[in-house]
């Protein structure tokens, strides 16, 4: 069994990748930090504990984050693709419980010197959180078994311009740290992630099965397959972000990667596109480039319902 620390930004994809991971018998879910992005840091932690409090996981400890990028000002959040609420209007009434006081980032560096080469954190968000364990503990990156990010766009067009994606883009800084501080990386980027198609018709599946998890599934996902059908009409779906980095956690054979140096531009018209070429030196990061779509897609359904 793997131990894992969630890191999200809870839209709907986060919650996906949420309820994956907490159903995966492979992994132990250590706890799960929050911070901006899709929606605000405040909002990504109500999600979080709402989602947790369906699975009936009250167990599971929730720590808030960062509640802005690391150097430059909040470009706001994604509101157009997972709502108000960010869960597609699927959330009903607050959460019962609170987010612990301790800081993402000291919870992170505290629950790895705890259980060091043992902890893998699976972050599905903009990077500023790992970028501030780094920064609040320097023996934080050679302590991590392994870091998962759900980021980037190496080989294909980024979805929140044409050069970058939309988690790098929301704090480029703090992904260029995170990718040259030693970390070891494996990148779920776009590159793999859009090739990962939830069909509409599969939320049928989830209606049918009536329980108030997957009633609340398929009522987010339905909001975030009409802003799929916005970008891209007739696509019938939704890309599992999220739940791919979960996925490679549970099993690397979903994706075949291959070893880059990756950078990220910082500033200019290609601000937060990443620059990847083949590893002959520095920090080396495991780019998923293929993916095996309908093995993982099938192994995700098997775990959702």
């Amino acid at each position: 069994m793997k131990s894992i620390i969630l890191d999200v930004d809870t839209g709907i994809d986060d919650a996906m990748a949420i309820v994956y991971a907490a159903r995966s018998p492979e992994l132990k879910l250590l706890g799960v930090t929050t911070t901006f992005g899709n929606v605000s840091v405040e909002e990504a932690t109500r999600n979080t504990l709402h989602v947790l409090e369906l699975l009936g996981r009250d167990d599971v400890p929730v720590c808030a984050g960062a509640d802005r990028p690391l150097i430059r000002p909040l470009r706001g959040y994604a509101k157009q693709v997972h709502g108000e609420d960010g869960l597609g209007g699927a959330l009903r009434g607050g959460p019962k419980g609170r987010a612990g006081s301790m800081p993402a980032a000291r919870f992170m560096t505290e629950l790895v010197r705890r259980h060091p080469g043992e902890v893998t954190i699976i972050a599905v968000g903009p990077m500023t959180n790992l970028a501030q364990a780094i920064i609040l503990d320097p023996a934080f990156a050679g302590l991590v078994g392994q870091v998962i990010i759900m980021g980037g766009a190496v080989t294909v067009r980024g979805n929140i311009t044409p050069y970058a994606e939309a988690n790098i883009h929301s704090d480029p800084e703090a992904a260029a740290f995170v990718l040259r501080s030693g970390l070891p990386l494996t990148m779920v980027g776009l590159d793999v992630t859009m090739k990962t198609l939830l069909p509409r018709t599969n939320l049928e599946t989830w209606r049918r099965k009536g329980s108030r998890v997957t009633d609340f599934l398929a009522e987010a996902a339905d909001f975030y397959m009409n802003a799929y059908e916005n970008w891209s009409p007739g696509i019938g779906g939704c890309a599992l972000h999220d739940p791919l980095a979960v996925g490679m956690a549970i099993d690397p054979s979903f994706c075949r990667t291959e070893t880059m140096r990756v950078g990220v531009v910082t500033d200019g018209d290609e601000t937060g596109r990443t620059v990847g070429e083949q590893a002959a030196g520095g920090t080396a990061v495991n780019v998923c480039l293929e993916v095996e779509a309908d093995r993982f897609l099938q192994h995700f359904m098997s775990r959702m319902a």
